[in-house]
C-alpha cells in the first residue's frame, strides 16, 4: 500500500515579493515575513503635514517678508502749515452766485454750522455763531466761504476736493415720512412738472461732518452736490 503525506506548504502564488529574488525555501519565505514591519507611505505626526523643499522655501520666504504697514494718516500740521490765506474777497461781501443756487428752491442748500466755541486759521478768528458754509472756486482753487445773514464773513481755503461716493445722500440723509395723501399729491406734481417749466426743481444735496482731531486741530467737511471740500481750523490761536 502506498502512503502519501502532504506537507502543508504556503501558497507562494498569492506572495507577492517586493524584489524579483527567488523564494527558495519555505524558512526563507517565513523569515521573511517577519521581518518586514507594516509602516504607512506617508508617516508624520497629527496635524502637521510633511515638509518638502519647496513648502520650506515659501515658509522661509514668508517669515523674512516685511510686514505690510498700514497707510500713514494725514499729516494735518503740514496741510495746516501749506494752506494759504485767500487774498481776494467780494463786493460788499456779497456772493453773487448765491442767487443762482437759491433761486429755485424754498430754503438754502448750504450746510448750516454751529459753533459753540472759536475756531482758528491762521489770522482768522471765526466767532460763535451760524453760518452757511459754501464752496467757491476763484482762479483755480477753491474755497469755502462762511456766510451770515447772506454775507461773506469768512473764506477759508480747501486742502482737499473730492467726488462723493455713491449712494452717500441716501444712507446719511433722512427721508421726509409722508403720509398716503401726501405721497398721492406730490405723485401728481412730479408727473405735472414734466409738463410744467414752472416746477421747482429739487435743490442741491448737501452734508457737513465735523471732527476733532489730534494736536487741536479739528476737520470740516462739506458734501455739496457732488463733490466735497474739506478744510482744517485750530482750537487754540497760536
Amino acid at each position: 500500500m502506498l502512503l502519501i503525506i502532504f506537507t502543508s506548504l504556503p501558497v507562494f502564488a498569492d506572495y507577492n515579493p517586493l524584489s524579483d529574488d527567488p523564494i527558495e525555501s519555505v524558512e526563507q519565505f517565513y523569515k521573511d515575513e517577519e521581518g518586514e514591519e507594516s509602516s504607512p507611505e506617508f508617516e508624520y505626526t497629527a496635524g502637521q503635514a510633511p515638509k518638502s523643499s519647496e513648502s520650506t522655501e515659501a515658509t522661509t520666504t514668508t517669515d523674512t517678508a516685511k510686514p505690510i504697514e498700514a497707510k500713514p494718516s494725514k499729516n494735518y500740521a503740514e496741510i495746516y502749515n501749506n494752506l494759504e490765506p485767500a487774498k481776494h474777497s467780494y463786493m460788499h461781501n456779497i456772493d453773487p452766485d448765491q442767487y443762482y443756487d437759491m433761486k429755485d428752491a424754498t430754503w438754502a442748500p448750504y450746510p448750516l454750522l454751529r459753533l459753540n466755541s472759536y475756531i482758528y486759521f491762521k489770522e482768522n478768528s471765526i466767532e460763535p455763531g451760524y453760518y452757511l458754509l459754501t464752496p467757491r472756486q476763484h482762479k483755480d482753487k477753491w474755497y469755502l466761504l462762511f456766510k451770515q445773514n447772506g454775507k461773506v464773513s469768512h473764506i477759508i481755503p480747501v486742502y482737499e476736493r473730492d467726488i462723493v461716493p455713491e449712494f452717500f445722500y441716501d444712507k446719511h440723509l433722512p427721508k421726509p415720512k409722508l403720509t398716503k395723501a401726501q405721497k398721492i399729491h406730490m405723485g401728481a406734481l412730479s408727473f405735472l412738472g414734466k409738463f410744467n417749466s414752472t416746477k421747482r426743481k429739487d435743490p442741491i444735496k448737501s452734508y457737513m461732518e465735523i471732527t476733532d482731531l489730534e494736536n487741536h486741530f479739528v476737520s470740516i467737511i462739506i458734501y455739496y452736490g457732488n463733490h466735497k471740500y474739506s478744510t482744517i481750523f485750530r482750537t487754540i490761536k497760536l
